[in-house]
């Protein structure tokens, strides 16, 4: 009987029956508040994002002019009347608008926040298949387990935002590099420089996924043989051309349009916060030890990196990596927590590896290394959770209201002023086009064609000063709409 069963857990069906329920477990745990109001965390990150789906939804497809709702200078310096949104190449976008407009007994919202838990589980499929590799079918498992269930990734990977669909792109050709140099065939060289490219079109940080690439190619090929060898140089000149000039293009493209390209220098080191202190609190104690590891995580996380018995160093490349990206992105990876779900893939990795010597080490008492290892598991998960449960909260409902009320009274074609300190998850609640901010004087805003104004801020000096010279049309304990193009007579 005992031979039974452990020819059953090593069995292929055990595997597989395995990784389901880890598949099943991980969609599940995504569709908690999936019918949220884009109004919590980092609303206005996932406000433009579907913004940009909403405008493709309303006007149709147009991949090399994607528009969205905000006109201001604040996010790029300069006027934009035509709502050029040059970011990301709108891949994620387009395949959400087709999906609403297919679907529309699903609201477009809901269809972004299932894109990406599809791109998630995606992408923990092909971290298995790159687990199994290195250290074999519990590494892979484990790295798709804890893809799929750190706390952290559970929130990020059900947002609308693109950046999960280029960490999927980037891991697939991750994986398909790793075939190229175990099985030879340009097929796969072929597919990871494709991947790769698609990935710098939606998110050039990702370039730091090259670390473990370059580590795969000098351990297949050696160095020598990659620069002298002409056979591995036109291999290596197909694999850049697809990687590179897409990417390359599309931002010759962009640069046609400065209006709608935001600040981004100050995302490398704005505040020169590189290396000081605040820097290694922030990326080291804050973001690592305790969002994304939840304390004790860290011990397993320790081993990962420690542990040099797996088969390459593939897992070191890609940590390597992952240290070079918040070393180069300083600033960015301190101010918002979403700059890490770029390297959520080389941490989990990190905990399989780590987890399996724990486990299977004989250094130590097993037993007690054992406990140690599940205790520092379940407080990962524990403390975790609760860093990131008040991501799911609603914490202004008033902008919903505020927002529904003006898409109900005013033009479809109106252009509104919904300030809330540049964040356009106020503006996107309204369906409308407009300002996410009051960045010039209120007369030439007009001239620029603000209609109306909402505010949920009654006492401040800009609601009160338009009040004072505008028609207001309504008006409740929570918000204020102002007709701008109905001025007050002037009091004599």
């Amino acid at each position: 009987m005992g031979t039974k069963i452990n020819h059953f857990l090593k069995g292929k069906f055990f595997e597989y029956f395995l990784l389901s329920v880890i598949f099943i477990l991980g969609l599940l745990v995504r569709l908690y508040k999936i019918n949220n109001p884009v109004a919590d965390w980092h609303s206005w990150r996932q406000a433009d994002t579907a913004s940009v789906t909403r405008t493709y939804i309303q006007d149709g497809i147009n991949l090399l002019l994607p528009r969205y709702d905000d006109i201001s200078s604040v996010q790029t310096g300069y006027f934009n009347p035509n709502g050029y949104r040059m970011v990301e190449f709108p891949i994620y976008n387009a395949i959400n608008a087709v999906l609403a407009v297919r679907f529309q007994s699903i609201p477009q919202e809901i269809w972004g926040r299932l894109l990406t838990i599809a791109f998630a589980l995606t992408t923990s499929f092909f971290l298995y298949l790159i687990g199994k590799k290195l250290m074999g079918k519990w590494g892979g498992i484990l790295s798709a387990f804890f893809y799929l269930f750190i706390p952290y990734n559970i929130y990020f990977t059900r947002v609308i935002l693109p950046d999960p669909m280029g960490v999927m792109f980037g891991v697939i050709s991750i994986w398909a590099f790793m075939m190229f140099t175990e099985k030879d065939k340009n097929l796969f060289l072929i597919i990871s420089g494709i991947f790769f490219g698609l990935a710098m079109l939606i998110k050039p940080y990702l370039g730091f996924y090259l670390f473990p690439i370059v580590y795969l190619a000098i351990k297949r090929f050696g160095l020598k043989e990659i620069l002298k060898n002409k056979k591995i140089w036109l291999k290596r000149s197909v694999f850049i051309f697809l990687a590179i000039i897409p990417f390359a293009l599309w931002r010759a493209w962009e640069s046609k349009f400065p209006e709608g390209i935001p600040f981004y220098l100050w995302a490398f080191n704005g505040n020169l916060i590189r290396f000081k202190p605040s820097w290694w609190y922030w990326i080291f104690g804050e973001r690592l030890g305790q969002l994304i590891l939840g304390s004790l995580g860290v011990i397993p996380f320790v081993f990962g990196v420690l542990n040099t018995k797996v088969k390459n160093f593939l897992v070191h490349a890609f940590l390597a990596g992952a240290l070079f990206y918040v070393i180069v992105v300083a600033d960015a990876n301190v101010m918002h927590d979403y700059y890490q779900i770029l390297i959520i893939p080389a941490i989990a990795l990190a905990l399989a590896s780590g987890t399996i010597y724990l486990w299977t080490q004989t250094n130590f008492n097993k037993i007690l290394a054992r406990i140690i290892l599940v205790i520092s598991l379940g407080v990962m998960f524990i403390t975790g959770w609760n860093q990131i449960v008040g991501d799911y909260q609603i914490n202004h409902p008033e902008i919903i209201e505020a927002g529904r009320e003006v898409d109900k009274i005013t033009p479809k074609n109106a252009l509104v002023i919904a300030p809330y300190n540049g964040d356009t998850s106020f503006l996107y609640q309204t369906n409308r086009w407009g300002w996410p901010v009051i960045d010039d004087s209120i007369d030439n805003m007009i001239k620029q064609g603000a209609d109306y104004y909402v505010s949920v801020d009654l006492g401040s000096a800009d609601t009160k000063m338009i009040a004072s010279r505008f028609t207001t049309v309504e008006r409740t304990n929570d918000y204020i709409i102002i007709n701008l193009t109905k001025p007050l007579p002037i009091k004599k």
